[in-house]
């Protein structure tokens, strides 16, 4: 009896997110604080580039080898569908999951491993409440994901932001660093910013060149 109520329960659900499907859109999440990196079939992958921080130890002192970094997940009407029916199944509350959009996942990433660290997942609604918490702990070896990994493609653009404001991301960091590591940290921008500096000098060339190439192509 309970396999036949969970079954009916199941196709219910499904039965609504078919019908709720063609007017479903994911809430909109703000440009001018997230990052929007990719989007697959069932979700759109965004970071918090406003509150993405360095870790902060209990003497107020902040390493710059630990990244602190908040994420949005919106999920398509599939992805909610499946997550609602698979809820039912293992008969967990699905109270206030009719306005389910997504998750909010806090990440912990140790740049030089390349370790990242899910401390919380959090199940959101189309108002970025919190519907559901959790502590997962999971860890992932970024070297492990391979190139087509969607959540390769996600933790390694987020190393590839932080790498590119990093003076950004420590603004936002509450700890300090002494002296000596301020004067390395400056001198360590400093030569990143020449070599930014250079890489966007080639990228333009190339860019012309090509541009070139595609003129003196159409002129033939």
């Amino acid at each position: 009896m309970k396999k036949t109520w969970m079954c009916a329960l199941a196709l219910a659900a499904a039965l609504n997110f078919s019908n709720a499907e063609a007017a479903y859109t994911p809430p909109k999440v703000p440009e001018d604080i997230f990052q929007w990196v990719q989007s697959s079939e069932r979700m759109n992958y965004f970071f918090n580039k406003k509150e993405m921080c360095y870790a902060v130890d209990s003497k107020g002192h902040a390493d710059l080898d630990t990244l602190i970094v908040p994420v949005i997940k919106t999920y398509d009407h599939v992805q909610i569908e499946d997550v609602l029916m698979k809820r039912s199944w293992r008969m967990e509350s699905t109270d206030g999951f009719g306005k389910l959009a997504g998750e909010a996942n806090y990440l912990s990433i140790q740049i030089p491993q390349g370790v990242v660290t899910v401390t919380e997942v959090d199940f959101i609604d189309d108002h970025f409440w919190t519907l559901e918490k959790t502590t997962p702990g999971t860890k992932v070896v970024i070297s492990d994901l391979t190139e087509k990994s969607r959540d390769g493609i996600f933790y390694r653009a987020i190393l590839a932001y932080e790498k590119d404001h990093r003076t950004e991301i420590l603004s936002h960091t509450k700890g300090t660093l002494t002296e000596d590591e301020m004067e390395k940290f400056e001198r360590e921008e400093k030569r990143h910013a020449k070599e930014m500096k250079k890489r966007k000098e080639k990228e333009e060339r190339e860019k012309k060149e090509r541009e070139q190439r595609e003129k003196e192509g159409q002129g033939e």
